[in-house]
């Protein structure tokens, strides 16, 4: 599998629907387990006061990432493969919602 960085832009409302498709997307990427792995994702403020994505995910295919973005609702349309990666700093403790 290889690694790619998938962005959604202004998909949700609220964190409410950021949640729903969260776990949504766990169940799903469950069936697919054997095409894809979800590795990590950053919510975004998008200008228009919605709220975006920057996902990154395991996938033996762009198309994979495309089923499973058209089963949780959430379009996968810019999917960008990842050339390397240069982590200087492990990532902040998660933002709690709610």
């Amino acid at each position: 599998m290889d690694l790619y960085m998938i962005r959604r832009r202004s998909i949700w409302a609220n964190e409410d629907e950021l949640a729903a498709t969260n776990e949504e997307s766990a169940q799903v990427g469950e069936d697919m387990g054997d095409r894809l792995r979800w590795i990590r994702s950053y919510a975004v403020n998008e200008e228009d006061g919605r709220i975006g994505s920057v996902c990154f995910y395991e996938a033996d295919s762009p198309d994979a990432i495309r089923e499973h973005g058209n089963r949780i609702g959430a379009p996968s349309e810019e999917i960008r493969p990842i050339r390397g990666a240069a982590v200087k700093q492990p990532d902040p403790q998660p933002v709690q919602y709610g």
